[in-house]
């Protein structure tokens, strides 16, 4: 059992982590920081700071090593069986498909890369690395394909190859996959890095952290709280029906790695992504229900993260 004063620790290091979004938020609330500008520091860290973070992590990684197939099954399995059961309950409330599909993916997509890379490494020993890129890849590969094909699929009444290239382009454009795929390459190669490049990669990927945490702050600034009813059960679902199907699944039905498994329930209880809202705001499809997830989760995860973590630990 962990006591009161293990998860009072715990709490206070994790604390600093939503201290940053906070003043993010602060900085939107009050227009220091624009949407404009929120946009512009996303992007920066997106494709710049995290993208180096990552790199440099997965150059120093042999993906033999990390390669886990009962994890990846058990992620998976388990976010399928939350996914499936939060699209019945939409279909149930005479949601349409599109809608269906964006409220699953509420349910499952965490905000692994902006909060769950820095965050879970600083926390849980940068042994985490590995276990929270698996995570990333079941996320970004299999559900941030499959809401796109829900979503056009419905629209065009049949599947095209026309989804598949937009799927498969998405893809190939994700800095994220593409920094971790590259990082793997060098990897693979025994070359060491070279020093000067170790340090860039070293001072671009250390912005990374606070960088992501004060953008998801000033974005959260511009989230609405409306539709209180449906974002609290997409919360609900993502932070604690997720990680409890996680848990069931890597300890009991595929028998992960103790300390993989408590990386992979971490990284499960944590909020909803940013990035459902993009998909939800490009698509037209319910971007308030969404927001407002969003605002809900990151707000409720200050408690239930920390839960979560010193339970796993």
């Amino acid at each position: 059992m962990v006591s009161g004063v293990d998860m009072l620790e715990i709490f206070l290091k994790t604390l600093p982590f939503f201290a940053v979004i906070g003043v993010g938020y602060w900085a939107g609330r009050v227009k220091f920081f624009t949407p404009e500008a929120t946009g512009y520091l996303t992007k920066f860290v997106f494709y710049f700071a995290l993208s180096a973070m990552l790199f440099r992590f997965s150059a120093n990684l042999s993906i033999t090593d990390i390669l886990d197939w009962s994890y990846i099954q058990a992620y998976f399995y388990a976010s399928l069986f939350v996914y499936l059961c939060v699209t019945a309950v939409a279909l149930l409330r005479r949601r349409s498909v599109e809608e269906a599909a964006i409220e699953a993916q509420c349910s499952v997509i965490g905000n692994v890369g902006f909060l769950g890379v820095p965050m879970l490494v600083l926390l849980m020993g940068a042994d985490a690395i590995g276990p929270v890129m698996l995570t990333l890849a079941v996320d970004l590969i299999f559900f941030g394909s499959l809401v796109v094909i829900l979503i056009t699929g419905s629209r065009d009444g049949r599947m095209s190859a026309g989804v598949l290239k937009t799927v498969g382009l998405g893809l190939l454009k994700n800095p994220m996959i593409v920094s971790i795929v590259l990082g793997f390459a060098w990897s693979a190669s025994k070359a060491p890095i070279p020093v000067p490049l170790n340090e860039f990669l070293s001072i671009l990927g250390g912005a990374a952290t606070p960088g992501a945490l004060f953008a998801i702050g000033a974005s959260l600034a511009t989230k609405s709280a409306g539709r209180l009813q449906v974002a609290t059960w997409l919360s609900f679902a993502k932070l604690v029906l997720h990680p409890f199907a996680v848990a069931v699944c890597a300890i009991w039905l595929f028998a992960v790695d103790p300390y993989s498994a408590s990386v992979m329930i971490a990284a499960a209880a944590l909020p909803v992504a940013g990035n459902v809202y993009m998909i939800a705001q490009h698509y037209g499809v319910a971007p308030a229900r969404v927001s407002a997830s969003i605002l809900i989760s990151t707000v409720v995860s200050i408690l239930t993260v920390s839960l979560i973590i010193g339970w796993v630990s």
